[in-house]
Order: structure tokens, then sequence, then C-alpha cells
């Protein structure tokens, strides 16, 4: 099957905007299917097509507690200390991040060990992604690749996924001078990742390869960076005493919320 193709078709039925009574019925479908806490979102009979839906904003901000943040909604599939420029996916399952970071990684850059998450949006989460702590953009790499998904099954059956899907790579310096690589990983029905400060970037539409400098390009803690359609997988690397996280695998994590110290 080419999942690129298919995303592309599914994009084309997510947007499209039904009748409002049939709209609807899609709309309490899916959030029910889906097990959706519509809570913090308008109600999903004002959604007009089911990309609004998937792509929902909260009504309000959320409080931000101290501390370095979770840049989304998801699980956190592995969180670890990474070697030799290893790290894995899932348990048992590794891949190269030097394949990963392609040229956003310089030679010294992750010489021995560093740190590493990996977090898994579902369906069912909000898809908007922030900064988790006040950092400077240096730099955006656009990877082009396959559109496996990304959930534990799919991790488990296909070796080196994450560098074999399409990317989005931020290359960012922290307060401390530390540096973290944030990838946002495509997948399956995931046809775009949008990003605020970047409109070039339109991906999984036929887009090249490409790589943008930053200068003086400073986020706020918490602020919007962008947004996935559907789901995917947030990946961060930092390197070696830059972030101490206090989170488990296994463990479901919310944006706004405290994981970790800077260094």
């Amino acid at each position: 099957m080419n999942y690129n193709k298919f995303s592309n078709y599914f994009g084309l039925i997510a947007h499209y905007k039904f009748p409002k009574w049939l709209q609807t019925q899609i709309n309490c479908w899916y959030v029910d299917k889906f097990k959706i806490d519509m809570s913090e979102f308008k109600k999903a009979d004002d959604y007009d097509s089911l990309n609004s839906l998937f792509t929902r904003k909260l009504l309000k901000q959320r409080v931000l507690e101290d501390g370095f943040i979770s840049p989304s909604d998801g699980l956190c599939l592995e969180v670890a200390r990474g070697d030799k420029l290893m790290a894995y996916s899932i348990k048992n399952h590794s891949y190269q991040v030097g394949d990963l970071l392609k040229n956003s990684l310089a030679n010294d850059e992750l010489e021995g060990e560093f740190n590493y998450l990996n977090i898994y949006l579902s369906p069912s989460d909000y898809h908007h992604y922030h900064a988790p702590c006040d950092m400077q953009i240096l730099s955006l790499e656009y990877v082009p690749g396959e559109l496996f998904s990304v959930a534990k099954n799919w991790l488990k059956k296909v070796d080196n996924l994450y560098p074999k899907n399409e990317r989005v790579i931020l290359k960012a310096k922290l307060e401390n001078n530390k540096i973290i690589w944030l990838v946002f990983v495509g997948a399956w029905n995931v046809g775009k990742m949008k990003f605020d400060f970047e409109p070039r970037i339109n991906t999984n539409s036929n887009l090249e390869y490409c790589f943008y400098k930053y200068e003086n390009l400073k986020v706020k803690k918490g602020e919007h960076l962008g947004n996935f359609e559907l789901g995917s997988t947030i990946v961060l690397i930092s390197q070696n005493e830059a972030i101490r996280y206090d989170i488990k695998a296994d463990q479901k994590i919310k944006f706004g919320e405290k994981i970790g110290e800077l260094l």
C-alpha cells in the first residue's frame, strides 16, 4: 500500500464539509469511537469537517506548570538515556539518531550520552504542539519519507521506523546553552504538519527536502508552534546534562504538565 497517497486521499475526505446533519453524525461517531474528552473544546457539532475536529483548539489556555513541560498531549512511549547515537522507539527496537536528525546534527554535538523522550499522539489527543520551555530555534529541516503508522504495533514490526518516516526537525538552544532537537514524525493519515513561524512548510504535498536557518527566532514556554492533522509522534533529543525527566514509559501526559527540569 502507498501510505503517502492513502493519507492524501484521506485528507481530502477529512477536509470535505458534509451537510450539517451528516457532519454532526460523523463528528459524534468519531468522538465516541476514540473516547475524546471534549470538556476543553467546542461541542462536536460545532466543527464543519473532520479535519477541523482533528485540529480543534483549546477554548482557553491551560495553566503551565513549573519546569520543563510537555509540548503536547500523548503517551510517553520511551524516556531514557542514549549512548553512541543509539536510541529506542520502544523497548528492544533501536535506531541511529544520526539517521533521524540528518543535517540538523553536527559531528560533535551528541558525543557520548544524551537524553530522549518519545511522545505518541493518538487520534483522540489534542494535536497542537507548543514550546516546552523558553528556547531559541536555530533551524528547521524537512525530510520527505514514508507515512507508516507510529502506533506501538507498527514500531514492533517496522525496523528503524522513525528515520524512515517523513519528519520535521527543529533544532533549538536552551537557556542553559544546551541543544535540543524536537522531531515531528509524520504518520499514516497525517497529511500535514504545520508551523506558525514557517509558512513554507506544507508536508506530505510533494515537498522536496529543505533546510532553513534562523537568526534570533526565540519562543516562550507554552507558545504555540503548530499542529499535526490527526495523530503522530514527537521525539525530543537533548544533549547530556540538559534536561532531567521525571516521567516514565507508558505514562499519559498533557501539554502544560511538568515532565522534567532544565539542568
